[in-house]
């Protein structure tokens, strides 16, 4: 009875209530985001500049601006590299739809590059194959935390005369060679949005080291204009600009949480090795990788399902989806993350983002295709993947991931109960 699996009335692995919530609320985040309601600015106020600074001091930049998402830094950093109308920019064939979305904003044109299998990310040895006449940036995601292989990245981008802009959402406090990312690149994006390693519910940063570059986001952030809120401002739009600044409130929310960032990213590792330890023996399992040289913040602790071995190569996600769910049964809080790979989706199938077939219609624009049978790498990691955030994540301690590893070893090692 022990070993029979949950979805089929066996006993769970993991008890309900098990996992803590995401993210820990103690008296420091209660203090400061009370005195910011009692406080005279709600909309970009002193919280807001105090975060800038505070996460610019942080993670090593010159410049930080707080913003009201990660996609709008993301926008932010497309018009930063003065990308404009018609020009490419190199983006992941697999990552978060804001990675690709982002360029359309600009009216610019996303082109994708396979992922490698191992690291998840960018396939660094199929980039320059996709640079053309037209291409201004490369999009390095470091997906779910695992920074890119930046050294090779900044070398081809040297050698064609690119801009790098890092989409660092989901990596707070990962290293690449020691350093940080958001500080290899031009420029680059970060998160807070509920999920991530640094929450405050919504909101993102915008950071770069470059003087011109910072000028150029904060024209797009606020109205078009070229001075801040907490300047004198003239109140002229000198070029298309957006609303995509943050609030007191969650600024002060992200300050509480960002002094506490150090330690949940220590207690988050600790947990997600502990997981890889009890994980190691399990068949039929292919674990995250962290290559030498690179620091993992393990956002999320992602694995792959060999499904070639279990004899399911030919319906690999509909047979993921069972295990998900006989692992969710099971009480183990894991779930698929990206169900397509980003050429699949609509908008790019369509090439139609604003009607009538812009960007790509524009006359500054070349023909794009969308094949999705030139990304089997992508194809392949997003048939077979599941994602682990929460149980990992502080207060949730080693004891948490053993016992998620003992819900996984129990589905896996009885698949035989799912049926053919």
């Amino acid at each position: 009875m022990r070993n029979k699996l949950a979805i089929n009335g066996g006993p769970k692995a993991v008890p309900d209530g098990t996992v803590k919530r995401w993210p820990p609320i103690d008296d420091v985040d209660r203090r400061m985001v009370l005195a910011s309601l009692e406080g005279d600015n709600h909309a970009f106020g002193p919280n807001c500049v105090a975060f800038e600074q505070e996460f610019a001091a942080w993670n090593g930049n010159r410049y930080a601006i707080t913003t009201n998402s990660g996609t709008a830094a993301l926008h932010m950093a497309v018009v930063a590299c003065d990308c404009q109308a018609g020009d490419e920019v190199l983006v992941p064939a697999y990552s978060w739809s804001s990675s690709a979305t982002c360029v359309l904003h600009h009216n610019c044109i996303p082109v994708f590059v396979d992922i490698d299998f191992d690291t998840m990310n960018m396939d660094v040895e199929k980039i320059e194959d996709a640079i053309t006449p037209r291409t201004k940036a490369i999009m390095a995601v470091h997906l779910h935390g695992l920074p890119m292989d930046m050294g090779r990245v900044m070398e081809i981008a040297e050698d064609h005369d690119l801009k790098v802009i890092e989409d660092a959402c989901q990596a707070h406090g990962a290293r690449y060679k020691g350093r940080k990312v958001g500080t290899l690149g031009h420029c680059a994006a970060f998160s807070f949005n509920q999920n991530k390693v640094l929450c405050s519910g919504e909101g993102g940063m915008f950071v770069t080291d470059d003087e011109e570059m910072l000028a150029k986001a904060k024209q797009l952030w606020s109205f078009g204009e070229t001075r801040s809120p907490v300047e004198s401002r003239d109140y002229h739009a000198y070029a298309l600009g957006w609303m995509y600044r943050n609030n007191d409130l969650t600024a002060a929310f992200g300050r509480a949480q960002l002094r506490k960032l150090d330690r949940y990213l220590s207690e988050q590792r600790r947990n997600a090795l502990r997981l890889a330890e009890c994980l190691e023996d399990v068949p039929n399992l292919i674990l995250p990788q962290e290559p030498h040289g690179y620091d993992h913040n393990w956002y999320n602790y992602t694995i792959r399902f060999d499904v070639e071995a279990l004899g399911h190569r030919h319906d690999a996600a509909a047979f993921r989806k069972r295990i998900v769910k006989a692992l969710t049964a099971e009480g183990v809080e894991t779930g698929i993350w990206q169900s397509f790979i980003l050429p699949a989706m609509t908008v790019f199938q369509a090439r139609n983002g604003y009607g009538r077939g812009c960007p790509w219609g524009c006359p500054h624009a070349r023909p794009v295709a969308y094949d999705v049978h030139a990304y089997p790498v992508a194809q392949r990691h997003c048939d077979t993947h599941t994602g682990m955030t929460t149980p990992l994540r502080s207060p949730n301690g080693p004891e948490v991931a053993e016992l998620m590893a003992e819900g996984i070893r129990k589905v896996m090692e009885n698949i035989d109960q799912l049926g053919p």
